[in-house]
């Protein structure tokens, strides 16, 4: 098993019609404005940009995103991330109803050095902090659609 890779999967369920969550989520520049742990995009161009996150853990993550995937009718945007985190990250947005269902899924290689050293007995806490940060993200998003009258 390699300890430094992970894969991770969440389910958000949103009463917002699917066009309205994959806009909010198509534009990574205003993540920091509704997931608390986003806490810096900056753009490099029409396609790539760098993120630095922070969860519970006292660490910062930063990686280099650049969209390889971005399909409204499909409901599908994808990245690939290099730096920190190094893999591919990909929303898919499907009808549920009135709502929403975003599933997220995400595959990465751990680079931070302080990551990779305490990677066997860092893993459950490490998973846990994706866990949270992906619990505060739907909260997140949510309210933003709720506060711009997209939520049903």
């Amino acid at each position: 098993m390699d300890w430094c890779h992970y894969r991770f999967r969440s389910h958000w369920t949103l009463p917002a019609p699917p066009a309205a969550v994959y806009d909010a989520l198509q534009r990574a520049d205003d993540y920091p404005r509704w997931w608390p742990q986003v806490r810096e995009v900056s753009r490099i161009d029409d396609t790539t940009g760098t993120i630095r996150i922070r969860s519970f853990l006292p660490y910062d993550l930063a990686f280099t995103a650049r969209e390889v995937r971005r399909d409204a009718t499909a409901g599908i945007l994808e990245i690939e991330m290099t730096g920190d985190l190094d893999g591919w990250a990909r929303w898919t947005l499907t009808a549920d109803g009135t709502g929403t269902l975003a599933r997220y899924d995400q595959e990465v290689d751990v680079t931070k050095p302080l990551m990779r050293r305490l990677a066997v007995p860092g893993r459950p806490v490490f998973r846990a902090n994706h866990a949270l940060m992906m619990r505060a993200g739907r909260r997140g998003l949510l309210a933003y659609l709720t506060t711009h009258g997209q939520a049903v």
